[in-house]
């Protein structure tokens, strides 16, 4: 542009000038190679990087904290931070891509407040148990987690009983049950107990005897809705075929099972079958007008009966939903 140009385009100016260029910097009489800038990284590989900062920062700290003890345990020895950095996340990978768990009747289930959750016992160990705790956490809308009641060998055991205690159970005993209870608590038990996890692969999802129905008392004492749980697949994961009785009183164990894959693999017939797992909740059964009637033998009977039949009735109804105990 010339000066005559500007002054037309520009009339209040009378010149222009050009920016001067920067010095040139050189180095022993010569000028510097430029450097080529880094490439920014890509957006998802940031993304990731930051996501593996978090749990890499998450992590150090979740160790900090148990290291110094500065954590909570309840009266019960429940730790609830344990459960949902270790446990939970270690479980949800049986639960979600080993068995396929697909759950139902969620919203059955108290929102808060206390509530008892009784489900039907099968699978030689007790994985039922522990996949209905994952279920409640991973589906509750609020997270829930669930107190279990566990059988007396468990906590005879040196390292289960403290992982048991850790993992948020206790002793299935009526004073214990009421207190968590009373703490609006949401306490799981399954009142087949060893007859239900032991039983053969013929008698599948037929329930055993429920005992003698120490669970609604201490349901009607507190005035806490039960809760009714059908759970379907853990029948599948070790069928039982036979059952040594003189090994496993040698042992001291209520049975000790033959399945398919154990004892014939070893260690490997400890891997579960992946079958197909439903666990359904059902509507809960309200206690509080019937708190009067807990030590009625007949009112427990008639109520422990009422939860059996409707878990029976709903394990027909989810079987029909399932037929390949394998699918998808």
């Amino acid at each position: 542009m010339s000066q005559d140009e500007y002054r037309d385009m520009f009339p209040g100016h009378t010149e222009f000038r050009l920016p001067e260029p920067a010095p040139v910097r050189r180095v022993n009489g010569r000028r510097p190679i430029p450097e080529s800038p880094e490439p920014a990284p890509a957006v998802g590989m940031t993304d990731s990087l930051d996501v593996w900062d978090q749990r890499v920062a998450g992590g150090l700290a979740f160790l900090r904290r148990r290291l110094a003890g500065s954590y909570e345990v309840d009266e019960f020895g429940f730790d609830p931070e344990l459960a949902e950095a270790v446990f939970h996340p270690m479980l949800k990978i049986l639960y979600r891509d080993w068995f396929r768990t697909e759950v139902l009747g969620i919203e059955n289930v108290p929102l808060d407040g206390s509530g008892l959750v009784v489900g039907n016992h099968s699978g030689t160990i007790a994985l039922d148990a522990l996949m209905l705790t994952v279920a409640l956490h991973d589906k509750h809308p609020r997270q829930r987690h669930l107190r279990l009641l566990g059988a007396d060998l468990v906590f005879r055991m040196p390292v289960m009983s403290e992982l048991a205690r850790a993992a948020g159970a206790t002793v299935a005993c009526n004073p214990d049950a009421e207190r968590l209870m009373n703490s609006s608590q949401l306490v799981g038990v399954f009142p087949e107990g060893f007859k239900g996890i032991g039983k053969r692969f013929s008698e599948r999802y037929k329930l055993q005897r429920f005992g003698r129905g120490g669970f609604v008392s201490a349901a009607l004492r507190t005035g806490t809705p039960i809760v009714p749980v059908a759970i379907v697949g853990a029948e599948e994961i070790y069928p039982i075929l036979a059952d040594l009785k003189p090994l496993a009183r040698l042992l001291g164990v209520p049975y000790f099972p033959v399945t398919p894959t154990f004892p014939l693999l070893g260690p490997l017939g400890l891997v579960p079958l992946p079958s197909k797992w439903l666990i359904q909740f059902c509507p809960p059964i309200p206690t509080a007008h019937l708190r009067e009637y807990a030590d009625d033998p007949l009112v427990v009977y008639n109520l422990a009966d009422q939860v059996r039949e409707t878990i029976q009735a709903t394990l027909h109804e989810l079987l029909e939903k399932r037929p390949d105990p394998f699918g998808p």
